[in-house]
């Protein structure tokens, strides 16, 4: 009985098994044509946590590796984001979308993140021309009470909570952390008090944001008695009478900095770990208009306040998914049908490649093609010919060598494809103008040997230049070949650069497609050098052959002549 019950329970395993695929191919909607697939990495693989987080605001960041701007609409209205089940909608919001250069930010609200796995995952659909535009959500936990991302156009620093009427406008730094961010020049940016911003003394509260500072002090956030800012390049959290001071951070360079109240305990974080913490067990309540700036040079970005404590491993996680860490967030493009990468797959490499290819790199790849295949054209020719002329030669050889009489020998006639054949009918020819082996005819002077041997020559170096024709063309693959690759490279690398100086994007993510698609060009133009190389070597052995047998038989028709209609 336990047996039967343990070879039910291995089925029922295995059914189970067997199910995962399927369900990891399901798509949420057959009118969305493509999806890319995000997945966030907890485990030791990839930035590792070791509790359980939910409702987390993630930036997604799409590029030319992991989607496709043609596909989808101009604005990214037909975006969806679904949760790694496939069938419940996520809320999100687009910060950016910039079709012309490829490079895209969308808010994404995840429910929950497990720790120590790497199946945390979500779709972003695409490619549905009838779809909807859909209002823009909220993307915060209940938690949040401000949010400030500092995309608006007009400068509004409008928070993205709704808690906050916009305060004084900040100028925009387009190229910022993650898309826009607040330009500082040390006049402070300020926000009215609101109900929910007030906290009792003793109340969680905690504050993040991210800073690019161009001078070594200023105040990054401030709220009646609590200001945190940077001081001497470090930064430093003050509340009532409790300061804590620690992590520096260097001039232009992005830098995330956190403070967090909980527990009677102050704690600052620089860039995802703790730089120190004060006991603040009779900390005062929290109140009042917030400003930042105050006398700081720089650049602010994605300004969080929330009236809830933030865990260690919640602010570490922030600052991974938010610094694009290539280690926690993956995305990889799935057009429908496609095979999914977390089952297995890659993904497509070669299809990211080819996508990403410039127009420049077609062009080089196409001539590289072109060039390829009339290299294998004059290979294959080439060595037809050269195996049939050489077998053609063996058997001529036999024959003329067996012949008593050198004018009796048969020529081309019997062996078309025989270059030695040709040469003895060349021969030939000379020696009837001069009446050989007919009756009374005289014999050979030396200098009607040498009219015969300067007319044999001559053929010889016509099927020399017969054998050797086209065989430039393998020489300008083998030498031409690389270099127009490494052009079509050179040139893809540029665009890619400017590309990415334009849009400001200068994360790994964004960079390594189009490199690596660029590099396609010198590897077409490898593809073509190589094989040409080695048939051109094999090739022009085989002819040196053919043309020693031709000098050598030149040397034996001559003697031959000679010895039976020469001159004693």
């Amino acid at each position: 009985m336990p047996s039967t019950s343990l070879k039910i329970l291995r089925r029922a395993a295995l059914l189970a098994l067997a199910c995962v695929p399927l369900a990891a191919h399901a798509w949420w909607n057959d009118a969305w044509s493509q999806r890319t697939r995000i997945t966030l990495n907890t485990s030791a693989a990839g930035v590792e946590t070791r509790e359980a987080l939910s409702q987390l605001a993630v930036p997604v960041r799409l590029h030319s590796g992991n989607f496709d701007f043609l596909a989808a609409k101009p604005d990214g209205s037909d975006l969806r984001v679904v949760a790694g089940d496939d069938k419940t909608p996520l809320k999100h919001r687009i910060e950016r979308f910039d079709g012309a250069n490829e490079l895209a930010v969308l808010w994404v609200q995840v429910p929950a993140v497990a720790p120590g796995s790497d199946k945390n995952v979500l779709y972003v659909y695409f490619g549905n021309a009838g779809a909807a535009a859909e209002a823009p959500s909220p993307v915060a936990d209940a938690g949040t009470v401000a949010a400030f991302r500092f995309a608006e156009a007009d400068g509004s620093a409008a928070d993205h909570t709704a808690t906050l009427k916009a305060g004084a406008p900040a100028a925009v730094e387009l190229n910022g952390l993650i898309g826009p961010a607040a330009r500082l020049a040390g006049k402070a940016v300020t926000w009215p008090a609101a109900p929910a911003m007030q906290v009792a003394a003793g109340a969680p509260y905690a504050v993040s944001l991210w800073v690019r500072p161009e001078s070594a002090g200023g105040t990054l956030y401030a709220q009646g008695p609590l200001t945190l800012a940077l001081d001497g390049g470090q930064a430093v959290v003050r509340l009532g009478g409790v300061t804590v001071r620690g992590g520096s951070l260097p001039p232009n360079a992005w830098a995330q900095v956190a403070a967090v109240l909980a527990a009677g305990q102050l704690t600052l974080y620089v860039n995802g770990s703790s730089a120190g913490s004060a006991a603040a067990a009779a900390s005062p309540a929290i109140g009042g208009g917030i400003a930042i700036g105050d006398g700081l040079t720089g650049l602010i970005d994605e300004l969080v306040v929330a009236n809830v404590a933030r865990t260690a491993e919640f602010v570490r996680f922030n600052h991974a998914s938010q610094s694009a860490d290539a280690r926690l967030v993956a995305a990889v493009l799935q057009p429908k049908g496609a095979a999914d990468a977390g089952e297995g797959g890659h993904g497509g490499y070669m299809g990211i490649l080819v996508k990403n290819l410039t127009i420049d790199a077609w062009v080089v790849i196409v001539l590289c093609g072109v060039l390829f295949l009339i290299a294998l054209w004059v290979m294959i020719d080439k060595f037809v010919l050269v195996r049939r002329t050489d077998s053609a030669n063996q058997g001529f050889l036999v024959r003329f060598r067996e012949s008593r009489d050198v004018m009796q020998a048969e020529g081309a006639a019997a062996y078309p494809r025989s270059s030695l054949a040709r040469i003895y009918e060349a021969g030939l020819r000379e020696l009837r103008k001069r009446d050989v082996g007919q009756a009374g005819a005289a014999r050979l002077s030396g200098a009607s040997m040498d009219a015969v041997r300067a007319a044999v020559d001559a053929d010889v170096v016509r099927e020399t230049n017969r054998l050797n024709s086209h065989m430039v063309w393998l020489t300008i693959a083998i030498s031409g070949g690389p270099f127009l690759g490494l052009l079509g490279t050179v040139v893809g690398v540029m665009i890619t650069f400017a590309a990415i100086a334009q849009a400001g994007d200068v994360n790994v993510n964004a960079i390594a497609p189009g490199i690596a698609a660029a590099l396609l060009a010198t590897v077409a133009g490898l593809a073509v050098a190589i094989p040409a190389l080695f048939g051109y070597n094999y090739l022009t052995s085989g002819m040196k052959t053919i043309s020693s047998d031709m000098q050598i038989f030149v040397d034996e028709f001559v003697t031959r002549v000679a010895e039976s209609y020469g001159q004693r």
